[in-house]
C-alpha cells in the first residue's frame, strides 16, 4: 500500500499537464555528435562489416554445419555468437549514423568550450596542463585525448571560458579544473 500513497504526493509535486510531462529523449533519440573524420570511420567500418564481415561469418557457419551435428558443435556455436556480435555492431553503427549531427570543427575555436573544442586545462594542485578535445560519445577515446561531451569532465567544461573554473566529481574525489585556453 505504500506505493498507493506516493502517487498523490507525486501528483502534487509534478501535476499533470506541467512541463515535466514533456517526453524525455531516449538514448536512441539523442543526437550523436561526430566529426567528419569520425563519421567517415564509422561509415567505412559499417561497409566492412556488411560486406566482408557478414561473408566471413556465413562461411564459418557453413563450415561448422558441414562438420556434422551442430547441436554439440563448439565451432558452430562460436560462429553464431560471432554473427550476433557482428549484427549488434552493425545495428549500433546504423543507429549512431541515423542520429549523427556533424560537429562544425571551426566552432571549436573561440572563447567558449563547445563540442569540437580542444581545451587546455590545469588541474588544481598539479603543475602540468592537460589538453582534451571534446567530442561526441561515439568518438570518445580518453587515452587519445578525446573525451565525451557527456562525460563528467566534458560536461563540466562545456560553456566555460578561459580562466573559468570547473568542478568535477570523479570516483577518486572532487577535481577542480581551470580552463587555460580553447582552440
Amino acid at each position: 500500500m505504500a506505493g498507493d500513497t506516493c502517487v498523490p504526493l507525486l501528483r502534487r509535486i509534478v501535476p499533470r499537464g506541467s512541463a515535466s510531462h514533456v517526453k524525455v529523449k531516449t538514448m536512441s533519440e539523442k543526437p550523436a555528435y561526430l566529426t567528419r573524420d569520425g563519421r567517415a570511420r564509422l561509415e567505412a567500418e559499417l561497409e566492412e562489416l556488411v560486406t566482408s564481415g557478414r561473408k566471413q561469418v556465413a562461411e564459418r557457419i557453413g563450415a561448422a554445419k558441414e562438420l556434422g551435428d551442430i547441436s554439440e558443435s563448439g565451432e558452430y556455436e562460436d560462429a553464431k555468437n560471432s554473427q550476433a556480435h557482428l549484427e549488434g555492431r552493425i545495428r549500433d553503427i546504423k543507429n549512431i549514423l541515423s542520429r549523427a549531427q556533424l560537429i562544425n570543427e571551426e566552432n571549436g575555436q573561440g572563447n567558449e568550450v563547445r563540442v569540437g573544442s580542444t581545451v587546455t586545462v590545469r588541474v588544481e594542485g598539479e603543475d602540468e596542463e592537460e589538453t582534451w578535445t571534446i567530442v561526441g560519445s561515439a568518438e570518445a577515446k580518453p587515452r587519445q585525448g578525446k573525451i565525451s561531451n557527456e562525460s563528467p569532465i566534458g560536461a563540466a567544461l562545456l560553456g566555460k571560458r578561459p580562466k573559468q573554473k570547473a568542478t568535477v566529481q570523479t570516483p577518486s574525489g572532487v577535481m577542480k579544473l581551470t580552463v587555460v585556453k580553447i582552440q
